[in-house]
């Protein structure tokens, strides 16, 4: 018994294929309710998957420390380059400097 075939709009992102992209891409909801609610099911998927389950361990929350690393990097990353200046120029080196 063969099974029946998914509908486009139904299939997960995984399964579309790279010519049905675009018209997969089309039949998606970009309305503020859509992308709230997408950022909800992914949010229920995860918590389920590694912080709501019977046997626990640090995964879960491992991930979700690191995510916040790296994104607290990412925004203080022009300010770590002000201040590491790469620049060959001593005297503008100097003006970051911190003179005591």
């Amino acid at each position: 018994m063969a099974q029946p075939p998914v509908l486009l709009k139904d299939m997960k992102l995984m399964d579309v294929k790279l010519g049905q992209l675009p018209s997969w891409l089309a039949m998606r909801d970009f309305t503020p309710g859509g992308i709230l609610g997408a950022v909800r099911r992914g949010y229920d998927r995860y918590y389920n998957k590694y912080i709501n389950v019977k046997k626990g361990g640090l995964g879960g929350i491992s991930m979700v420390l690191a995510g916040y690393v790296v994104i607290s990097y990412i925004w203080s990353y022009s300010h770590i380059m002000t201040l590491t200046c790469f620049t060959l120029n001593d005297t503008e080196h100097d003006r970051h400097r911190k003179y005591h």
